[in-house]
């Protein structure tokens, strides 16, 4: 009997221990567990604020890249008078760069305003394809304004190459006396020159070109 008791006694004694056993473990696992939920939701709110702080420097550098692209452009039309259209896929510069009559040869006047067209599409449209396109006054047939707009649109292409900017980058077109500024105006009549020009298309989404020019 006595034996029986002590049997008892310590099975008792045994499951008390394992139970308190039990419990020292599921304690010690919760306590695990908020621990670990605490460290997630603190690195949770750690990474959010690395990414606002990442987001708003993404977002200043923006308004950076927008300010400057802006004052070029402005230096573009105020001092060289260029008319800029922004349209979806594209930008178009409308230079006055004009060349003599028969003459293809780019102007000593209009290379200062080619210069800053290098420097502008150097640095906010780089890696974008620019298409030269060349004009020339109705003298002539048809055919040979085509060859003589093309010579412009070339020797254009050449001075910016020479400007630092990609030559694969460049592409020509002549459009001969097509699209004419001043119709009917050739030679040395009054409005002619405007008629023998280039104009510049940049392949790129215009998105950031409305944004800065629409900047106050």
């Amino acid at each position: 009997m006595r034996y029986t008791r002590y049997v008892a006694l310590t099975a008792l004694a045994a499951t008390t221990l394992s139970a308190c056993a039990t419990k020292g473990f599921v304690r010690r696992g919760l306590e695990e567990q908020r621990v670990a939920l605490g460290q997630e939701r603190s690195d949770r709110v750690m990474g959010d604020s690395a990414n606002r702080a990442d987001v708003g420097v993404l977002r200043t550098d923006m308004q950076r890249e927008l300010a400057a692209l802006k004052a070029d452009l402005g230096t573009l039309r105020t001092e060289y008078g260029t008319h800029i259209t922004a349209m979806d896929g594209h930008v178009s510069f409308a230079m006055p760069v004009h060349f003599e009559f028969d003459a293809s040869m780019v102007r000593t006047q209009d290379e200062q305003a080619l210069t800053k067209f290098a420097q502008v599409a150097g640095k906010h449209y780089k890696g974008s394809m620019i298409t030269v396109e060349g004009f020339a006054d109705p003298a002539g047939s048809s055919a040979y304004n085509v060859v003589l707009s093309r010579a412009r649109a070339e020797a254009v292409k050449d001075f910016l190459i020479a400007k630092g900017m990609d030559g694969n980058s460049i592409r020509t077109v002549g459009y001969g006396k097509a699209r004419l500024v001043r119709p009917g105006a050739e030679r040395s009549e009054p409005g002619a020159e405007l008629n023998r020009r280039v104009t510049f298309v940049v392949e790129t989404p215009a998105a950031a070109t409305v944004a800065a020019l629409s900047m106050r």
